[in-house]
C-alpha cells in the first residue's frame, strides 16, 4: 500500500511540474467575399413504396388505437433512398439518390411532412457533391418550395430552394414521381 501511494505522489508532482508545450490555437483574418455562381438543375425523385424493393420504408409511427385518417397518421416515420433520374421515367438515367428522413407533422387534413434529405449526386459535373435539403413539406399544394440549407463538393456553403410539383401519384399504394426544380448559390 505505502509502494501506491508513492507512486500516486510521483505521478501527482510529475504533472504538476511538466511544463505545457501545446498552446489553444485561434486566427482570425478579414473576410474576402468570393464569387459566387447561380446553378440550376431538374430532375426527378422516384419515392417507392409499394413492391419487393420500396425506396421509402415506414421507420417509426404513432402509439395510438384510434383510427388515423390520411395516407400518413402524425409522427409516421420514413427513411428514404429515392432515385434521382433525368426523366421521369424509372428507366431514365440515373444521376443520384435522395436519402434522408421525412416525419408526418400535422395533425390537421393539411397533410404536412418535415424533410431532411441529402440529395447526392453520382454522375456528371456534380459527380461527389450534394445537397442538403431541410424543410416543411405541403404535400397537397403544387407546385412547393423546400429550403437547401447547405452541400458539400461543389455545393460547400450553397443556399437555395427546390421548387417541387408532383409528376405522378398512384393513390392505392403511394407511390410518386417529383419533379425537382433547383436553384442554389454557391462559391
Amino acid at each position: 500500500m505505502e509502494k501506491v501511494v508513492f507512486l500516486a505522489w510521483i505521478l501527482a508532482l510529475s504533472v504538476w511540474t511538466t511544463p505545457v508545450h501545446s498552446k489553444y490555437y485561434s486566427g482570425s483574418r478579414p473576410y474576402e467575399p468570393v464569387q459566387e455562381k447561380k446553378t440550376q438543375l431538374r430532375f426527378y425523385v422516384h419515392d417507392i413504396l409499394s413492391g419487393n424493393k420500396p425506396s421509402a420504408v415506414q421507420i417509426a409511427g404513432p402509439n395510438t388505437t384510434k383510427k388515423e385518417d390520411g395516407p400518413t397518421p402524425f409522427g409516421t416515420t420514413f427513411a428514404i433512398d429515392d432515385l434521382l433520374t433525368e426523366g421521369p421515367e424509372i428507366t431514365s438515367k440515373v444521376v443520384g439518390n435522395a436519402r434522408g428522413i421525412y416525419v408526418s407533422s400535422s395533425q390537421d387534413k393539411d397533410y404536412t411532412l418535415v424533410l431532411y434529405i441529402d440529395l447526392g449526386f453520382t454522375t456528371g459535373k456534380f459527380k461527389g457533391s450534394s445537397l442538403s435539403v431541410f424543410s416543411r413539406n405541403p404535400i397537397t399544394e403544387n407546385p412547393r418550395e423546400l429550403a437547401v440549407v447547405g452541400g458539400r463538393g461543389r455545393f460547400r456553403l450553397a443556399r437555395g430552394f427546390v421548387l417541387v410539383k408532383t409528376y405522378s401519384l398512384n393513390i392505392t399504394n403511394g407511390d410518386a414521381v417529383l419533379e425537382y426544380t433547383v436553384e442554389v448559390v454557391h462559391p
